[in-house]
Formats: C-alpha cells, sequence, structure tokens
C-alpha cells in the first residue's frame, strides 16, 4: 500500500480551505438553468457549413477555471461551457508541440514522429510535410483558414509555416515562449531573436501590443472583413497562460489579496485571457457568424505549478503522463447543439477534432488514411456513446529510462524502463518514469518556499516502474492496482506493443547554429533552404564564444530593423 505525508497541513485544514470539497461527479458549479425559453427549442438544422472557432490556451491548469472551483475569475468561459457541452473525460498531451501536432493531423505522435519532447527553435524540424493538416482539409471544403496565436510547429524552412500548412493567414509566433510585449525569445544565453509574424513575415511594427489582446483584436478583425455566407475556421492559439508571467497591471490588482505572487500574476492572465474570449464571442454575434457557429475550447496541457497554475485535485502537472498533466479543460459552444446545457463523460481525445470539425464541414475523409481520431459530434451535440474506448498517451523511447524497469517486469513482452501510458476502457497504465507525481493544491496561501507545494507527497513507489489506475473509480491516481490485477496490466501491456509496432522513427535532429536569430536579422524564422532535405540537419556547435563577441552588434542590428520598418510604416501610412 502507498504511504501518503501530508507536510505542513492536516487534512482538516485543508478541508477547511476548501481544497477538498470540489466533488469530481458534479457536473458543474454553474448553474445549468436557461433564461431564456428560446434556448430549450430545439437547434436550427444545419443549412450550411458552420463557422469554426477553435480556441487554445497554454499551459492553463485543471483546476483553472471558475466551473472547477477555481478562485479564479473566468466568467466569460463559464457561461460558454455552462450554455453548451462541458467535456469532462477529455484528454490533451502533457506538452506544447505534441497536443498542437495532433490537433492538427488527427495522429498520435508515435505517427508523425514527434513522440519525444518538443521542437526547438534551433532544430531542423516540423510537421512532417507529408502530413495533409486540418485547415487543409477545411480549405478543401471551401472554407477560408485562419491562424492566430502560437504555432510551436517548426518553421526550419518556409514550407513549414502556417501559411504554407493551410492557413489564408497568420499572425502570432513560430516558438513556443516569447515575451507577451516585446515578443522577443531567447533559446540559452545570448540566443535571442524577435518572434512575431505576419504571414511569412516579421512583425516588427507590432512590437509593445499585449498578446493576448493583439490576438482578439485580429480575430474582431478577420471576423470584420468576412462575409458571414461563406464558411470559416479560425485557429485561436493564446499565447497566455504560458509563462513569462506577464499581464496589464488592472488585472493583477483584481487579485492582490493573494499571497502568492506567481499565483496572482497567472490568475490575471487567465482573467485576461477570459476577456479576450469575451470579446471574440461578442465580434462574432456583432458581425452575424454566432447563429451558425461553433466555438470550441481547449488546453493544450496541464497546468505548471511552479508558475502559479494548479490542476488540483488531479496529480501531477505540465509534463508528466498523470491525470493533471493529461487531462484537459475542454467545452463545445454552439447554437447548432442539440443537447444543450450539459456535462458529457464521453471519452474525447485530441485527436479527435480533426475528423469532427472536417465531418462538421462537410469535408472529405475517404482519401485520408491513418487517422486516431473519431468523429465525437453525435456524442457532444447528441449525448451518444463516444466511439473512443482508449487512448495512447504516448510512447517516448527516448525519454529516461526507469532505473528499475525492465522487461521481465513487463512479463517478457515490454521494457517498463520506457516512458509509456495508455489507457483502454476505465484503465489506465503507465510505464517508466511518467514524471513529477504529488497532488498540488492551488498555491494561494503566501509566498513560502516552492517545498511548501509538495503538499501531499507519495512516499513510496520510487522503485516502481509500472502503475495502474482504474481511472473512473479512481481519477485522482490514489491506488495502484498493479500487484491486484497482473491481468489487466499484460493486457495493456499488449496494447502498447501493438501500438508500438505501427510507430515511425523519432524525429529529433541536432540543433543547428544557422537558426541563430544573428544570420536572420535579429528575428526566429527559416533560415534553411527549400534544397536542404526535410530532415536536414547540421552540427550541435554553441555559439558561445562567438555570440559573447557579437551580443552587442545583435542588439544594434535588431534595433536598426525594428526602426527602419518604423519609416517605412510611417511613409505608407
Amino acid at each position: 500500500m502507498a504511504v501518503y505525508a501530508l507536510t505542513g497541513f492536516s487534512l482538516v485544514s485543508l478541508l477547511s480551505f476548501g481544497y477538498l470539497s470540489w466533488d469530481w461527479m458534479k457536473p458543474s458549479l454553474v448553474a445549468d438553468v436557461a433564461t431564456d425559453p428560446m434556448e430549450k427549442s430545439l437547434p436550427p438544422t444545419f443549412t450550411r457549413p458552420p463557422h469554426i472557432i477553435f480556441i487554445l490556451t497554454d499551459d492553463q491548469g485543471y483546476h483553472d477555471i471558475g466551473y472547477h472551483g477555481s478562485d479564479i475569475q473566468t466568467p466569460t468561459l463559464d457561461r460558454l461551457a455552462a450554455e453548451g457541452v462541458k467535456l469532462e473525460n477529455y484528454y490533451i498531451q502533457p506538452i506544447c508541440t505534441p497536443s498542437r501536432s495532433q490537433l492538427i493531423t488527427g495522429r498520435y505522435q508515435i505517427h508523425t514522429g514527434l513522440q519525444h519532447s518538443i521542437i526547438r527553435p534551433r532544430q531542423p524540424n516540423c510537421l512532417p510535410l507529408d502530413q495533409v493538416t486540418l485547415p487543409q482539409k477545411l480549405q478543401e471544403a471551401g472554407y477560408s483558414t485562419h491562424m492566430v496565436g502560437k504555432w510551436h510547429l517548426g518553421f526550419y524552412k518556409k514550407e513549414c509555416l502556417p501559411t504554407r500548412r493551410g492557413f489564408d493567414t497568420f499572425l502570432g509566433s513560430l516558438t513556443g515562449n516569447v515575451d507577451y510585449y516585446t515578443y522577443d525569445n531567447c533559446d540559452g544565453p545570448d540566443v535571442c531573436g524577435y518572434d512575431l509574424h505576419e504571414g511569412e513575415d516579421v512583425a516588427w511594427d507590432q512590437s509593445g501590443k499585449y498578446s493576448t489582446f493583439l490576438y482578439a483584436q485580429r480575430v474582431s478583425k478577420i471576423l470584420a472583413s468576412h462575409s458571414p455566407k461563406e464558411p470559416i475556421f479560425i485557429y485561436v492559439a493564446f499565447q497566455a497562460v504560458h509563462t513569462p508571467l506577464q499581464s496589464p497591471k488592472e488585472y493583477i490588482y483584481r487579485y492582490r489579496s493573494m499571497g502568492n505572487v506567481a499565483r496572482r500574476k497567472y490568475a490575471a492572465m487567465v482573467t485576461c485571457m477570459d476577456e479576450a474570449v469575451k470579446n471574440i464571442t461578442w465580434a462574432l454575434k456583432k458581425y452575424g457568424y454566432y447563429d451558425n457557429s461553433v466555438i470550441v475550447f481547449s488546453t493544450d496541457n496541464g497546468g505548471q505549478t511552479f508558475s502559479g497554475g494548479s490542476n488540483w485535485p488531479l496529480r501531477g502537472r505540465k509534463g508528466t503522463y498523470w491525470e493533471g498533466g493529461v487531462r484537459g479543460i475542454g467545452f463545445v459552444h454552439s447554437p447548432l447543439i442539440k443537447r444543450k446545457r450539459r456535462t458529457s463523460w464521453a471519452l474525447v481525445h485530441i485527436t479527435d477534432w480533426y475528423p469532427t470539425l472536417v465531418s462538421l464541414a462537410r469535408g472529405n475523409l475517404s482519401n485520408v488514411q491513418g487517422l486516431d481520431g473519431y468523429d465525437v459530434w453525435p456524442a457532444i451535440s447528441e449525448g451518444k456513446a463516444s466511439p473512443r474506448t482508449e487512448i495512447l498517451h504516448n510512447i517516448d523511447p527516448l525519454y529516461n529510462h526507469a532505473k528499475y524497469g525492465s522487461l521481465e517486469d513487463g512479463f517478457g513482452i515490454w521494457n517498463t524502463a520506457v516512458q509509456a501510458s495508455i489507457r483502454v476502457g476505465e484503465w489506465k497504465l503507465l510505464t517508466g518514469d511518467p514524471g513529477y507525481s504529488d497532488w498540488i493544491p492551488p498555491q494561494t496561501l503566501t509566498n513560502f518556499p516552492g517545498s511548501w507545494w509538495n503538499l501531499e507527497r507519495l512516499t513510496d513507489g520510487l522503485r516502481k516502474s509500472v502503475w495502474l489506475f482504474n481511472i473512473t473509480s479512481d481519477p485522482y491516481e490514489r491506488y495502484d492496482l498493479s500487484e491486484q490485477r497482473p491481468d489487466v496490466v499484460r493486457t495493456l501491456l499488449m496494447r502498447l506493443v501493438h501500438y508500438n509496432r505501427t510507430a515511425i522513427p523519432v524525429r529529433y535532429p541536432a540543433e543547428n547554429p544557422r537558426a541563430h536569430p544573428d544570420f536572420n536579422g535579429g528575428a526566429w524564422g527559416p533560415w534553411a533552404s527549400e534544397d536542404d532535405g526535410e530532415e536536414w540537419e547540421g552540427g550541435r556547435e554553441p555559439l558561445k564564444s562567438r555570440n559573447k563577441k557579437k551580443k552587442c552588434k545583435i542588439c544594434k542590428l535588431r534595433s536598426f530593423f525594428r526602426k527602419l520598418n518604423t519609416r517605412l510604416m510611417s511613409n505608407r501610412i
């Protein structure tokens, strides 16, 4: 039996603060009561393909939305979810690139070669060019397609850019982490560059504008200039609420009573994002899109607890295969939903949006082979059973192998040292090193040292490499049943073996010095030519000696390009 230790607080004190008061089986903390009698009537039938708005937030924790009992204010998201369908059995991936790649391709990351880590700024790597993307299928169906926000699917050559992968327009960042105002991103000491792009050009003139506001304003502009009679797809991938923790002061002031500074800034960013969604929803109504629209809201991975996020009461955090890393916030809001104002426990995965949205758009899926996603619209709209019965969370052969794993522990069919996780029915299996495994309540009390966050910690199991949970009855992963149910362990290991036979080699090339922003006018952007192979690799030579000498030159060069662009824009105006 596992032994749990409470450090710093008792269970009674946790209850007094309300940390354990949220009922997992309670559908919502927001009253699902229709205020408008007309909303109780059946929705209109699909007379034409619906407008699709897909909103993806970055690093928002499972607990960090109002209807999950959060202390963070999200009135817009709460209302949209309450009037639509909340997805409470919804899964994503534990980090950025994998979730985005699976959304865009409808395939598990073992089938795109992106099963290890993320795509880093200096890697000659991107979403495989042979993959037909979601926006490309929507274009085939007659949609105008637009992306606003964070790409993080590679950019080492122009063929990898959003505008070459199915989007008519793009405003956003190519890398995974930029300053919310300056749009600078550093990939190590002295390897810094500007990262905000308009189409395939660097958007120097937008520097200084807070990204959450900038992206919402761009969505409104797109809607204003488009005809609601023509179908449109807008993928809004907010940078929020990923680090750095930055927000306009007026939002931080709302949470001045929060003792933990990181949590206070993080909360401000979530509320700011909530208001951005409000503005997007308002624009849909103002310009005549709303009645024929489908709004999908999703997080990309679990919250980062070291940066203010909370996945309570789930176990783990961003970057882990515990529920806190892979169970996402998700809901669908649409006048076209037949059974609104309810909570769905249908099993849904982020790969499912590809076939679901293409089907809604009346697109053609007959020529797309090998999808791992399912069309879950009947489950969402009508409350039917989900066609999905299992989820491969991942198999990562490159991740550090668990010290105590072995082929013997895997019944001779699977090396349990390999990091992998799978959900089949109500059962979930993890092997290898699943990642940081504590249960961490919201950091709202005070600025104690980081160690206080580990409020409830698993004190045994450090020599393990196999875990089994019944997620239906034990959603917090407190009771490991791997020793009691070896039959289930073996069955799920066989499923891992099955999936592993279909995996393609990992794409994780060495970083290349040609990617340095110094060679691209001070900005991150494509550096390889069209003649370079799709997985063109250069040396991993560090730029430390060169960069120390060129640091000031880089700054001056970037400043020069910004001033030049500003003058050109002034002359154009």
